[in-house]
């Protein structure tokens, strides 16, 4: 199998470079001088990714090039992979991620995009294809998901990017790993956990308590992007780790009640939950229950980041009834850990984590900064 020699640095691309997880892997890529050229391939421009700052510095560095492509359209997808050097390793974290859309725009924006670049991929005869897919797979509350275990996927997203997972190994000469993560949250988040502290500013705003479906014991297992973007350069390096797949989830377990716990800490609210009975009785009438819970959120965050000057956020605390269900994320670490090595620099969840987030809203001025404590 042809490696890198000691002295070269990988020549790579990003695919979906410019969003959460992409933009958090170039930094690192980039800031701990592991490549001698990236390529960062997104149909949004960075101009209008709503980078931090130290996001938007990535994109003057000598090292990348940025290059817009529709990786859905096949002609476009080519021309995306299209180099007069070899491209050593590439990284998907493109695909739609938006909860809320239609079956086929999934299908579309995960699975046609997906087997699009992995089949380009296996064609430039890369190194290493890295798939990010994700975890949201029906488990029993007793057991966590297996890497090698087939479960029921509760959201859209993760319908087709299982089925992503299976067609790789349908691909001749690709030689690809998966990276299966659970809910990614850090600087750059607007989807993973950024809801829920949405919803926790609200309910400071209003000074009310804050009330959730089901209980605390519910299973959001968790992983910080920082984490996600080490274990995918971590696995280029070893060879074992080709054709296998990977749960990324740090060691913390984290639960509705671990996370709202730290939610209502950093906002200074009080919590509640409804409790399994009265949930079930909401469930037979969930869309207009889940209507009238986004309608009671979205005016208060609206009147809360006028009040502050925020005049335009791509934040929002509205969540999708896919993901109010009480399906838990529950998934089983320790093979990546124990079989190539790799360590977790954020082994759980934490306040510190959070505030983080937090601050980096405030300093691109997308959170009300006089909700943040």
């Amino acid at each position: 199998m042809a490696t890198l020699t000691c002295d070269k640095k990988a020549r790579v691309i990003v695919l979906g470079g410019c969003g959460f997880i992409g933009r958090n892997l170039v930094e690192y890529l980039l800031n701990n001088d592991l490549v001698s050229y990236v390529r960062v391939v997104d149909k949004v421009p960075p101009q209008t990714a709503w980078l931090n700052a130290n996001h938007q510095r990535l994109f003057e560095h000598s090292l990348l090039e940025f290059k817009s492509a529709n990786l859905i359209n096949t002609a476009s997808c080519q021309n995306a992979f299209l180099s007069d050097e070899p491209i050593d390793y590439v990284f998907n974290c493109a695909g739609e991620t938006k909860s809320g859309l239609t079956d086929p725009v999934y299908k579309e924006g995960i699975y046609k995009l997906s087997i699009n670049c992995a089949q380009q991929a296996a064609k430039i005869g890369a190194l290493r294809y890295v798939e990010i897919s994700a975890g949201n797979v029906n488990v029993s509350v007793k057991a966590p998901l297996k890497e090698n275990e087939v479960g029921e996927p509760w959201t859209f997203v993760t319908k087709y990017k299982l089925q992503v997972e299976y067609e790789l190994r349908n691909i001749p000469d690709l030689k690809y790993t998966i990276l299966r993560p659970a809910i990614v949250y850090g600087c750059g988040d607007k989807n993973g956990l950024a809801p829920r502290l949405v919803v926790g500013a609200v309910y400071k705003h209003l000074g009310e308590m804050m009330k959730l479906l089901w209980g605390p014991d519910l299973h959001m297992n968790t992983v910080h992007v920082k984490d996600v973007a080490r274990a995918i350069w971590h696995v280029t390096s070893r060879p074992e780790t080709i054709g296998q797949t990977y749960n990324l989830v740090d060691e913390g377990d984290s639960t509705q009640g671990s996370i709202s716990a730290i939610v209502s800490e950093l906002f200074n609210i009080n919590h509640d939950y409804w409790g399994m009975v009265m949930s079930s009785v909401v469930k037979t009438d969930m869309s207009s229950i889940v209507e009238r819970i986004n309608d009671k959120h979205m005016g208060p965050w609206a009147e809360a980041c006028r009040k502050d000057g925020v005049e335009n956020s791509p934040l929002s605390p509205y969540i999708d009834q896919e993901l109010l269900y009480d399906k838990h994320l529950y998934l089983q670490p320790g093979k990546l850990t124990n079989t190539t090595g790799f360590t977790y620099l954020y082994p759980t969840l934490t306040k510190d984590a959070l505030i983080e987030v937090l601050n980096d809203y405030v300093s691109m001025r997308i959170f009300p900064h006089s909700l943040v404590l």
